[in-house]
């Protein structure tokens, strides 16, 4: 009985360890995420049209419905005709986070310094910094959005409660108009992460998909005999020469890629993809330039579905 027991336990000695070193490594991500996020220039999202806001925006004619103190006198003095000074609106939304903490993202090669996992956080983390000092509301998929200087460390404490490890995000209910940032290395079937994706884009939300990948991922750097064991169930393969699998590998990891940023395209989401030998700025100053930058135009658009080849007609 007290074997059965220890059996049942077992399990859950590997998962209580990997929340302790988590635990332990969570100061020097949340350092390290706030050096990269003081790298990269910020400041609040602009909503690239007129609004309460303290950027200038543009100069349009006066109208009978604007009041007189609107008017820009200088501006107005260099023409025949009264010009308004409207300014860019500015406003707090709300950005959803989620980190793929699941066992795949513990890999980490010779070829990096970090496990993928340890770089989703900090990305993440710096990415929270960055946007609760441009006055943004930032939060994890399913819970409550944080506002303020103290966003990042609020971000990292839900982060080391969670004891979710599935590789695709959660259902959660998210307000539209918000955006959503997704941190994994999206190795699932495609077509598995994208039908979650069409569900939140469904509500109304854009949607930054960041692909992290180990170097050796990427290349399958191994020669020789070699065993492959797969981190979520735990399968190994033993490859006589691992060499000469290498290049079925990469096209097969180039066209799940592929497929990936089409779906992402299709629904108007951006879709990036780092290495965790490179470095995080990179990423964060990418990530918060279609922050920014893109469009926000958040109406769900339905994947693209190829209309059928008409047959030709008989001369």
């Amino acid at each position: 009985m007290a074997n059965a027991q220890a059996k049942q336990q077992q399990p859950f000695l590997g998962e209580e360890a990997e929340a302790h070193g988590l635990a332990a490594r969570m100061p020097a991500l949340l350092i390290e995420s706030q050096r990269v996020a003081h790298t990269v220039i910020h400041g609040t999202h602009g909503r690239r049209r007129a609004g309460p806001g303290e950027t200038f925006w543009q100069f349009r004619h006066f109208d009978v419905n604007d009041s007189a103190s609107s008017i820009d006198w200088r501006r107005s003095a260099a023409s025949d005709q009264l010009f308004v000074r409207e300014r860019e609106w500015e406003a707090a939304h709300t950005v959803w986070l989620w980190v793929d903490l699941s066992p795949s993202m513990h890999f980490r090669s010779s070829l990096a310094k970090v496990t993928k996992e340890s770089r989703a956080v900090v990305l993440s983390l710096a990415l929270t910094e960055l946007l609760a000092r441009a006055g943004e509301r930032v939060g994890l998929l399913g819970g409550t959005p944080f506002i303020g200087r103290s966003a990042g460390r609020k971000v990292a404490e839900v982060l080391l409660r969670q004891t979710e490890d599935a590789s695709l995000p959660p259902p959660a209910r998210l307000s539209r108009f918000s955006e959503c940032l997704l941190f994994s290395d999206f190795l699932e079937p495609v077509n598995e992460t994208v039908e979650r994706l069409q569900t939140m884009a469904a509500q109304g939300v854009r949607g930054h998909l960041v692909q992290i990948l180990d170097p050796a991922e990427e290349t399958l750097p191994y020669s020789g005999r070699t065993e492959f064991a797969a981190s979520e169930d735990g399968t190994r393969i033993i490859a006589g020469r691992a060499e000469s699998m290498r290049d079925d590998y990469r096209e097969r990891m180039e066209r799940h890629r592929i497929d990936l940023a089409e779906a992402a395209r299709r629904l108007g989401w951006s879709f990036v993809v780092h290495h965790t030998d490179r470095p995080p700025e990179e990423l964060v100053l990418t990530v918060h330039s279609h922050l920014a930058g893109l469009d926000r135009d958040y109406r769900y658009r339905a994947p693209e579905i190829a209309a059928p080849a008409t047959p030709a007609q008989p001369a």
